[in-house]
C-alpha cells in the first residue's frame, strides 16, 4: 500500500507539470492582455506594469520564472488586484468555497445515496419510479433557477433561512443545498446502477438465508459494492464543486473563490488564473488518487501491488 502511495504521488507531480506548461501557454498566446482597457494608458506607464509584472520579458524566460516562483510557493502578483498577490486572493476566498462544497457534498450523499438505495430495493415500484423521478428533475433543474426558487420559498415565504450574505453556519444551508442538489441526483442514480447489480448476486441470497435483516443485509453487504460508481464519480464532483460554485456564489453573495475566477479570466489577470487552475488540479488529482485507494477498501478483488 505505501509504495502504491508512493508511485501514485510522483506520478501526480509530472501530470501537474503538463497541466501547468499548457495553461500558461493557452492564456499567454490568446489575444489580449492584462492592462488592454477602454482607457488608453500612456506607453510609459504600460511599459512599467508589464516591467513589474514580467511581461516584457520572452515568453520562454517568463514560462521559468513563473515555475521558479511556483516551487517556492509564490503565485504571483494579480494585476486585477494590484495591492494582493494571489496567495492572499485564495487564503481569503478557497476556504468559504471550500465550506459551501462541503456541505453540499454531504447534502448530495446523503440525499443521493439514500434515494438510490431505496431504487434498488424497491426496483420497479412506486418507490422506485419516485425516487428516479425526482433525481431527473434535480438534474434538469439549472442552479440559477433552484437557487431562486429556494430563497423564495425558506428566506421569503418561509422566513426561517437567510437569502445570502456570510458569517454564520445558517449562510450554508441554502447555497449547500443549491449547488448538491444536481449531484445528489447523479449519485442516486448511479447507487441505484450500482446497487441492482449486486440485489441479485449470490452472497446477496445466501445473507437472506441467514436470517440477516434487510437494513444489516444493505449495509454491510451490499453498499460496498454498490457505491463503487459512486466512488469513481466523486473524484471529478467535488473538484467541479469547487470550481463550479461561481453562480451559487454569485446567488447568495458568498465571497468565495469563484467571483475571483470569473473577474480573473475577463481582465486577463495571468497570475489568478494560474493560481486557481494549479489549486483545482492538485484537488483533482489527490482526489483521483483517494478514488483508487478506496477501490482497495470497497472491492477486496483490488490489490495494490
Amino acid at each position: 500500500m505505501a509504495s502504491f502511495i508512493g508511485k501514485r504521488l510522483l506520478q501526480l507531480v509530472p501530470t501537474l507539470w503538463i497541466i501547468i506548461t499548457v495553461s500558461f501557454f493557452v492564456m499567454r498566446l490568446a489575444p489580449g492582455s492584462p492592462f488592454n482597457s477602454e482607457r488608453a494608458i500612456p506607453p510609459e506607464v504600460r511599459a512599467e506594469f508589464e516591467s513589474q509584472y514580467g511581461l516584457n520579458l520572452p515568453l520562454h524566460q517568463q514560462y521559468v520564472r513563473y515555475l521558479a516562483h511556483l516551487c517556492q510557493g509564490d503565485f504571483g502578483l494579480s494585476t486585477k488586484y494590484p495591492q494582493r498577490s494571489v496567495n492572499e486572493i485564495i487564503s481569503i476566498g478557497f476556504p468559504v468555497t471550500l465550506a459551501v462544497a462541503t456541505v453540499a457534498l454531504l447534502w448530495a450523499l446523503m440525499v443521493g445515496i439514500t434515494a438510490g438505495i431505496v431504487g434498488a430495493i424497491r426496483q420497479n415500484t412506486v418507490w422506485d419510479y419516485a425516487a428516479m423521478a425526482a433525481a431527473m428533475v434535480g438534474i434538469s433543474i439549472p442552479t440559477f433557477v433552484l437557487g431562486p426558487l429556494l430563497v423564495l420559498v425558506f428566506s421569503l415565504t418561509l422566513l426561517i433561512l437567510p437569502s445570502g450574505g456570510w458569517g454564520q453556519i445558517k449562510h450554508l444551508a441554502l447555497p449547500g443545498i443549491t449547488m448538491g442538489t444536481v449531484y445528489a441526483a447523479y449519485i442516486a442514480r448511479l447507487t441505484r446502477g450500482g446497487m441492482l447489480e449486486v440485489v441479485r448476486a449470490d452472497f446477496i441470497r445466501t445473507a437472506r438465508a441467514k436470517g440477516l435483516s434487510e437494513l444489516i443485509i444493505v449495509w454491510r453487504h451490499m453498499l460496498k459494492g454498490g457505491l463503487l460508481p459512486v466512488v469513481t464519480y466523486l473524484g471529478p464532483a467535488i473538484t467541479h464543486m469547487l470550481v463550479g460554485s461561481v453562480v451559487v456564489e454569485k446567488i447568495f453573495n458568498v465571497p468565495g473563490i469563484g467571483p475571483y475566477f470569473v473577474d480573473a479570466a475577463v481582465n486577463r489577470d495571468y497570475s489568478l488564473v494560474m493560481g486557481i487552475v494549479v489549486l483545482e488540479s492538485v484537488f483533482l488529482l489527490l482526489l483521483n488518487t483517494g478514488v483508487d485507494l478506496a477501490y482497495g477498501w470497497l472491492d477486496p478483488r483490488v490489490r495494490y501491488e
